[in-house]
């Protein structure tokens, strides 16, 4: 019992304080400094090392085209003499003013990429948020969309040359059955521009789709439960919070859309037959893309080319900064 209770009484007193130790509250710690990564020549070419593949194709198959397609337009360069360069300045540029065949190409690109851009891009709208709904056979739905992309453009240009025919096409057929008289899709100015407008649609809304379906899971579900409780109905669920939470992808789909627009080349070249470079009997559908190409392999007049190739890319960018201007503006 003595022995117990001496323990205890010494379990009580304080520990003996050690005469090294400096009295008073220890000095707080100094966080270390954390030395930066030493670069070495190895670690530092390592990025460069890597992109070199990309940076030397790009320069082969991107910068150099548009630098020797530049030097071209300056120049008076006859595809059957690709070798022999006539300096003219800026004379394939200034013929293009005076050329009605190039204003009426630039007014047929215009027309036939609106036609095709915006019904494109609501249809596509509409298609995602379809797909994105819980019913059945999501899957078998995602892939009939896509369907269409998938197919060549000689195909579906072949199908719809058809579908437009001026005698026995399907599109005729349906408009006598409503009483209505048969339409020249081929000659026509503006049914012509609206059949290749259809192509256009019909074989990209699938591919859009996609693109704003995936931007559709990724807004919070979260957002819709408290725009439910607070009252908004499936409209304005759409505008304030679907609308919003996918203008990335709005912004995407519309860039490419525009640009396509602007090369449009394959469905027109194609729709009619006999037609070819020239955009039908009187250049009622002939964009810009045409026209390039019957300046160049039809006409054998590679400067000209070159400048409506430059031409077409200024027209782009313009277009494209315009459009950034209204969205500063309107922000």
């Amino acid at each position: 019992m003595t022995e117990t209770r001496a323990t205890a009484e010494a379990a009580r007193r304080p520990a003996p304080e050690d005469p090294a130790r400096p009295a008073g509250p220890l000095p707080p710690l100094r966080p270390r400094r954390a030395r930066p990564p030493r670069r070495g020549r190895r670690q530092g070419a390592g990025p460069f090392l890597l992109l070199a593949p990309f940076l030397l194709l790009f320069t082969a198959f991107g910068v150099f085209p548009l630098v020797a397609a530049a030097w071209t337009s300056f120049h008076r360069v006859e595809l059957t003499a690709p070798g022999r360069a006539e300096w003219v300045g800026l004379r394939n540029y200034t013929r293009l003013l005076d050329d009605g065949f190039f204003w009426k190409a630039l007014l047929n690109t215009l027309t036939i990429g609106v036609l095709a851009t915006v019904p494109q891009l609501l249809l596509a709208l509409g298609v995602a948020h379809l797909l994105h709904a819980r019913l059945r056979g999501r899957q078998f739905f995602r892939v009939v969309a896509l369907a269409p992309y998938a197919t060549s453009v000689a195909a579906a240009t072949l199908v719809f040359a058809l579908f437009f025919g001026r005698d026995h096409g399907m599109a005729n057929w349906a408009l006598g059955v409503v009483g209505l008289d048969p339409v020249d899709w081929q000659n026509g100015p503006w049914a012509s521009r609206f059949a290749v407008a259809s192509i256009v649609v019909w074989r990209w809304t699938g591919y859009n789709a996609l693109i704003y379906l995936a931007a559709l899971g990724t807004v919070p579900r979260e957002l819709y439960e408290a725009a439910a409780l607070d009252g908004a109905s499936r409209w304005r669920q759409f505008l304030h919070v679907t609308l919003p939470g996918i203008r990335p992808a709005l912004g995407f789909t519309a860039l490419v859309s525009t640009i396509g627009a602007v090369q449009l080349f394959g469905e027109p070249l194609l729709y009619a037959s006999g037609a070819g470079a020239s955009g039908g009997a009187n250049h009622q559908f002939q964009t810009l893309g045409l026209y390039l190409y019957e300046q160049g392999w039809v006409n054998l007049h590679l400067g000209r080319a070159a400048a409506i190739a430059w031409a077409m890319l200024l027209i782009l960018v313009a277009a494209l900064g315009l459009a950034r201007l209204i969205r500063k503006a309107a922000a």
